[in-house]
């Protein structure tokens, strides 16, 4: 790794401006002291391997990952979030590589599970996916500027999304197991409950959903479940028109528990929203007919191909609205979501290390 030299701080940042090294927006100089305080913290050493970053092939070391997460304006504590979200987008069904160089704006999304949500201050509640919240902001950032610095992701060279969105910048919220009806999300991709993990998939920005429920009438369950899936098979999405990939529901306290009483299990949300997000072929023709295969025009053409495709979280204040993000829903493996341990076994607290 390439030391380089500056004046002041505000050199630093302008150096590293100029090489490209950010994402727009100032960030810390990653000094070897600051980068040493992470690495200790990891309890690994600093040449480990985390994995390898496309689209260039970047091999993301523990130190690397430190100096972005350092950038980033990152807590020690932080940094095993940022280490398994680094090595879930290095799996190679996430198709990290080719989700970095398509016209598409998708952004990978991490939703963190377990104890560390609180010992990092992870925000779960009102605004999580918005300004305000050091730990979201800081983390999400952390990991886009993997993907530039280790991955050699540049918009206009080998980043070619055409427009981008603010997810680009950061995504990340807490999962609110205290706030749902079905418990953590993380136990139902095998991890223990007292375990840490984090899920990243790719997605779309957030796309509102109003509802309004009424506990005395029984249909309310239902507009809810169709509200959700009209957003998921919204016709302008990839998933719509490729039938693939992966959308990602996150519903607020009030909805979750309007589902709940019906007596839904999260499982069964999944294969609700997967069967009732539909559209007549015959209308996707209309739009786009390369896309819409051959066929009668009443076929039923579903915008997600399994329950399992759809991923189901309880984050947000209670009220009106939740979110569903579509997808990319391309690349050799469809933009899988994937789900990853975060490994505090090793982390170590760093002593007296001033939080600057």
């Amino acid at each position: 790794m390439r030391l380089l030299e500056a004046v002041d701080e505000a050199a630093a940042v302008e150096r590293l401006h100029d090489l490209g090294c950010t994402d727009g927006l100032p960030v810390v100089v990653p000094t070897p002291e600051r980068v040493a305080r992470f690495v200790l913290a990891s309890g690994l050493d600093g040449d480990a391997a985390i994995g390898e970053m496309g689209p260039l092939g970047g091999v993301a070391t523990v130190e690397q990952i430190s100096v972005n997460a350092v950038m980033a304006g990152c807590l020690p504590d932080h940094l095993a979030v940022v280490l398994a979200a680094v090595r879930a987008v290095c799996h190679p069904e996430f198709d990290l590589a080719e989700m970095q160089s398509t016209t598409h704006c998708t952004a990978p999304l991490i939703v963190v599970h377990g104890p560390v949500v609180d010992f990092c201050s992870v925000a779960s509640g009102f605004g999580a996916l918005g300004p305000g919240h050091r730990a979201n902001a800081a983390i999400g950032r952390a990991l886009r500027l993997c993907m530039m610095n280790i991955g050699g992701a540049r918009p206009g060279v080998s980043d070619m999304a055409l427009l981008g969105h603010g997810g680009k910048f950061t995504a990340c919220l807490g999962e609110s197991p205290e706030l749902s009806p079905w418990g953590p999300m993380h136990v139902d991709h095998g991890f223990a409950a007292e375990e840490s993990a984090v899920t990243v998939v790719g997605t779309e920005p957030p796309h509102s959903v109003i509802f309004v429920g009424d506990a005395d009438d029984p249909s309310s369950v239902e507009r809810l479940l169709d509200s959700l899936a009209r957003v998921i098979a919204n016709t302008g999405s990839n998933n719509a028109h490729f039938r693939a990939g992966v959308v990602t529901v996150v519903l607020n306290p009030d909805h979750a528990a309007v589902l709940d009483a019906a007596g839904l299990s999260r499982a069964a949300v999944r294969s609700e929203l997967a069967s009732r997000a539909t559209n007549p072929r015959g209308h996707l023709a209309q739009l786009n007919p390369a896309f819409a295969g051959d066929g009668w025009p009443d076929d039923p053409i579903p915008a997600v191909r399994d329950p399992a495709d759809v991923v189901v979280v309880v984050a947000g204040g209670p009220g009106l609205y939740s979110v569903v993000l579509p997808s990319w829903g391309a690349g050799p493996h469809r933009n899988r979501a994937v789900h990853e341990r975060i490994d505090l076994d090793h982390a170590c607290e760093v002593p007296g290390a001033p939080r600057s």
